[in-house]
């Protein structure tokens, strides 16, 4: 066995004469950090990639560019022809130009021009990260053991590498960094001198190009999310020094924390202990029956979607393709493209948003898309300050559950003040054939008598979080425009911290209080009537007993108030009316939950376009 410095064994001894061959796995960042681990510790004089030599000057560029993602296209004479290759920082043979250039080695590009790379970096590889527990020595002799079949292509491109790798110096240390299911072909072809490749078939143009930040994920190997964790791990001064290397699981883990916390940001919903372990085994389930290890963003986006649903898949899409470096606009042409346009094998996945079907739109469906911002913080430049307001399509649609509420509350009343009792010379409200039935052994019918309520539901309070954890900071109270417009006092997130149009923000409610007729609620969170309140639902629910002129104040919320306010009600004249939380439909809380708040009246004629 050949031992290199600091006692590192290198893979089966793959050190032949000048050349030590480093087979890697094309696009798979653990193959990327020990490219550049074993550069840096051997310090060789020549660095041989496998890429094609006329890529030299795009190729060049390319990496310049880096951290900011680059595409270098081949264009044939028809546009079936083209060829896309994403130049990313965590591609092995990428980084292993990006170090060779640190360290002032000489470059050299091996792969033949005539080959597709698509072709030559499409095989099945074992899932990389095997080696975090098995090392990369036992991995790379497993993948040697039960070597790919050979075909004409693998033979050709072999015979080319070696060509190429022949003409190098023999006296200056030269490290070949080319993929593991080409090896074999490679080191046969060594034996005996080799043809010069044949060129490349017909005319192409060569041009690089600046793929949109939002079709990454699409066209890259790895994640865009987990490229940009790699770009902090290779600015590490010591990332090649014995500490934790990146690691992909912590990697994913905070990719889903993070739509976690967008999802809720958006929608209001929480995501529960059990649907994060039915994600786990969801996605590693998916990874099992493709042969992984580790599940992929397909699998994560999946397993969202079936779990919780599209509006989350859709957040961890989008958290996974969030790529700082890369810009809309630069130097060079910005192209938008699709997965199938890069890769010959690609997956589709439908996310619905929203809305499952096109003929549920409530808009035309040629009108187009949401509107976002120019560049970040224009939005934000348009708040003056001046004034807030509600927005009204939402104002109804609270109006509307505070009735629901009402109503529902009378019913409930209405079924417990019933008295039973036998019949003498009056049916009242009807018999009572229950009652008639359970006591027909004694040959007597029994009646019911409805007692009537005396007055109607007033004031209504809506707790959907207790805010144990100060999350909801935004308190304000306003006031009906209208006669059928109640007075609102309320709780929520700030509003303004998550912009969704020029001077519109958007929030969710903790808590809120509803009481007609209007004009007539004094700011609730300062008037010291209420200092007795130990948290906000305990001012809501004082304010809502004292500005109710209708005896009975509805109150929803996970738990009862504490008894204490069923004396002060009764002190009052009047009586709450508790409905557990979890009684209600979900869906509909989390309709009423969201609300908008507007920078000044002037901004509701431009709300409709940025609201949804």
């Amino acid at each position: 066995m050949d031992t290199a410095p600091d006692g590192f064994l290198h893979p089966l001894n793959l050190q032949r004469g000048h050349i030590r061959y480093f087979p890697v796995v094309p696009g798979r960042v653990e193959f990327a950090i020990e490219v550049r681990r074993a550069i840096l510790r051997d310090q060789p004089q020549v660095v041989a990639v496998q890429f094609p030599s006329f890529y030299q000057p795009l190729l060049d560029e390319a990496i310049a560019r880096l951290p900011e993602l680059s595409v270098i296209l081949t264009a044939g004479d028809d546009e079936d022809d083209n060829v896309y290759y994403p130049i990313e920082p965590t591609d092995p043979f990428v980084e292993a130009i990006r170090t060779a250039q640190e360290i002032g080695a000489q470059v050299m590009l091996v792969e033949p021009d005539a080959m597709d790379p698509r072709l030559t970096h499409a095989n099945r590889y074992p899932d990389s990260y095997a080696i975090r527990r098995t090392g990369l020595e036992k991995y790379v002799e497993s993948c040697r053991l039960f070597p790919p079949e050979r075909t004409t292509g693998s033979m050709m491109l072999g015979s080319g590498i070696a060509y190429r790798l022949q003409g190098t110096n023999p006296l200056a240390p030269t490290m070949a960094v080319v993929s593991l299911h080409v090896l074999e072909a490679v080191l046969d072809a060594m034996e005996e001198p080799q043809p010069e490749p044949e060129p490349p078939p017909g005319s192409f143009e060569l041009r690089l190009v600046n793929p949109h930040p939002d079709c990454l994920a699409e066209i890259t190997a790895e994640t865009p999310f987990l490229q940009e964790r790699y770009n902090r791990y290779r600015e590490d001064p010591l990332p090649h020094r014995g500490e934790p290397l990146l690691d992909r699981p912590k990697v994913q883990y905070d990719l889903l924390k993070e739509a976690e916390e967008s999802y809720r940001a958006i929608t209001g919903d929480v995501i529960a202990h059990w649907q994060r372990r039915a994600i786990a085994k969801f996605s590693r389930n998916l990874a099992a029956t493709g042969g992984d290890l580790i599940a992929g963003l397909y699998d994560l986006t999946v397993a969202a979607r079936s779990v919780v649903d599209d509006n989350y898949a859709w957040e961890v899409w989008q958290t996974a393709n969030r790529y700082p470096p890369q810009r809309d606009v630069c130097e060079i042409e910005t192209v938008t493209l699709s997965a199938s346009e890069v890769f010959l094998d690609t997956r589709k996945l439908r996310i619905r948003r929203r809305l499952p079907r096109p003929k549920q739109l409530s808009r035309p469906w040629n009108l187009k898309p949401r509107k976002k911002e120019k560049r970040p913080g224009e939005w934000a430049e348009s708040l003056d300050g001046d004034s807030i307001c509600s927005y009204p399509p939402e104002d109804l649609l609270v109006e509307g559950y505070a009735e629901f509420l009402k109503q529902k509350a009378k019913s409930i009343l209405s079924s417990e003040p019933t008295r039973v009792e036998p019949f003498t010379s009056s049916l009242l409200d009807g018999i009572d054939l229950r009652e008639t039935v359970r006591n027909w052994h004694q040959r007597k019918i029994y009646v019911k008598q409805t007692q009537r309520l005396a007055g109607d539901v007033g004031a209504v309070v809506i707790i959907f979080d207790e805010d144990r954890d100060n999350r909801y900071t935004f308190m304000t109270t306003w006031l009906g425009e209208n006669q059928n417009e109640s007075d609102m006092s309320f709780y929520s997130t700030e509003p303004f911290h998550q912009l969704v149009g020029p001077g519109i923000g958007r929030a969710e409610y903790g808590g809120l209080l509803m009481a007609l007729p209007p004009r007539r609620m004094y700011d609730v969170w300062n008037d010291r009537d209420y200092d007795f309140a130990e948290s906000k639902p305990e001012r809501l629910l004082l304010a809502a007993l004292d500005y109710t002129i209708q005896p009975y104040v509805v109150y929803v919320a996970a738990k009862p108030p504490r008894s204490i306010f069923r004396s002060i009600a009764a002190h009052l004249g009047r009586k709450i009316l508790y409905i557990p939380l979890g009684q209600l439909s979900p869906a509909k809380l989390k309709k009423v939950r969201v609300v908008h708040v507007l920078d000044g009246h002037h901004r509701r004629n431009l709300a409709k376009e940025y609201i949804w």
